[in-house]
């Protein structure tokens, strides 16, 4: 009796571990070809997105690259599959100067492209890119409110979203041409005076198809900023219910 307890016992511990590595896998397929978590934080996004905000961004939108995969490594260039991204989409890059890092902007600019700030308006080969003025961002915090002015932008396309203007002087108001080299990308963040994007040459410049991770689709859980997100027992106070599940 007790070795067929003995047995009963190590054949459920070989099941569990069984379970326990058939999960795994399961979730690096999921993680490696279909969705990818990620949080956002910085505020370059806002009010796309904000610190604390979890989305999911999906792998197989662009196809496959060597950054598809789990520490990126080098076997193969380019892309299988490919499908190249659609102006105005939100997506999870390799910054190229440091592939062990990544940033997520919106789509402004194709291969051929020429795109230029002037006066705080895009222009897209030589023509301005709508841009209304809405209603402020308004934050509040310890030290009372502050409002921001807010604009839509509309792109060729027809993809709308909108975007923050902290300083209508600011330096990235007025820009030099970009030309966008072919299998490249131009990438702006929507809070336009707090983001470090392809603007800047030397720190992002212009994103190689082949370092695109993915499409950014949904945001599945969201705490304001600086609150932990592991800190359950707080989350009828911390979380924003409002930001859960919705469409990027």
């Amino acid at each position: 009796m007790a070795g067929d307890r003995y047995g009963s016992e190590r054949g459920g511990f070989g099941e569990t571990v069984k379970i326990i590595v058939q999960a795994l896998i399961l979730a690096l397929i999921v993680r490696t070809f279909l969705f990818q978590p990620f949080t956002i934080p910085s505020g370059s996004m806002k009010d796309t997105l904000l610190v604390g905000d979890y989305l999911f961004v999906s792998k197989y939108a662009y196809g496959y690259s060597r950054y598809s995969l789990p520490f990126s490594p080098d076997i193969f260039s380019g892309r299988i599959w490919a499908e190249p991204p659609t102006r105005g989409d939100v997506a999870v890059f390799k910054l190229p100067r440091d592939p062990s890092v990544d940033y997520i902007k919106r789509v402004i600019g194709l291969p051929g492209d020429k795109i230029q700030m002037i006066d705080g308006v895009l222009q897209i080969n030589g023509t301005p890119v709508p841009k209304v003025k809405i209603d402020d961002y308004v934050t509040t915090d310890e030290f009372g409110e502050t409002r921001v002015a807010r604009y839509r932008e509309t792109l060729p396309n027809g993809v709308s979203y909108e975007v923050l203007d902290l300083d209508p002087h600011s330096f990235s108001d007025n820009t030099p041409v970009f030309e966008v080299p072919a299998g490249h990308y131009f990438m702006m963040g929507d809070n336009r005076d707090n983001s470090t994007d392809s603007r800047v040459l030397g720190a992002v410049g212009y994103v190689p198809f082949e370092n695109f991770v993915g499409r950014a689709e949904i945001v599945f859980f969201s705490v304001k900023e600086g609150e932990p997100a592991w800190q359950f027992w707080r989350w009828p106070w911390t979380v924003r219910f409002d930001r859960i599940f919705k469409l990027i």
